[in-house]
């Protein structure tokens, strides 16, 4: 799979210090898959951001390391994917800069390239459902947690800009979803979604 490098984010967007910015600025960029000989991608359209200090949603908050949540202690631009309820492969992006633990969750994608292999892989035949939650979006796209940890600027998983404008009227900010046991920081409005994507 040859991959253009002129549509590939480049580091500083992963890098920026502001997870929340980034979680904003993912909406419209495309998340893309080369995995068993199948290309996939889907474009992003519901995104959570996460940091690593003083939010208690965040799996690595204040410091908190485990060998799970080691990844977002590395450098940005890689894949934090884990296991949730023993089913579910959720698939984030480590971003601002070493030993900062912050990421962004990929909640929702709209199919682009691959659809077939994204229905056979879903087995459903409902549009709206094939990849409405993180969960679907990476069973769709062939994304597990055997490559957490991958580079994203190069298969079998990467994003790239191919200039698709998300009007920003479209663009709801919310509080994040399944996080009340975080109290307080479960209110924090970082939660983007693109309205009828």
């Amino acid at each position: 799979m040859i991959i253009d490098p002129g549509k590939l984010l480049p580091l500083s967007f992963y890098a920026n210090p502001e997870v929340v910015d980034v979680s904003r600025n993912l909406l419209g960029k495309v998340l893309c898959s080369y995995i068993d000989g199948e290309f996939t991608s889907g474009i992003i359209t519901e995104t959570e951001a996460y940091c690593g200090r003083n939010d208690k949603a965040c799996h690595a908050n204040n410091g908190l390391r485990t060998d799970r949540t080691e990844v977002m202690y590395g450098n940005p631009g890689h894949a934090y994917i884990y296991l949730c309820y023993g089913i579910h492969h959720l698939f984030n992006v480590v971003t601002n800069k070493k030993e900062m633990a912050d990421a962004v969750l990929i909640r929702r994608i709209k199919p682009l390239d691959g659809y077939d292999t994204i229905k056979a892989r879903r087995n459903i035949q409902n549009y709206r459902n094939l990849t409405n939650g993180p969960g679907k979006l990476t069973q769709a796209l062939g994304i597990i947690t055997r490559f957490n940890t991958v580079s994203l600027s190069q298969p079998p998983i990467w994003i790239e800009d191919r200039g698709i404008d998300i009007d920003e009227a479209s663009i709801n900010r919310t509080p994040r979803i399944g996080v009340e046991y975080a109290g307080e920081d479960a209110k924090n409005p970082w939660r983007f979604l693109v309205s009828d994507p």
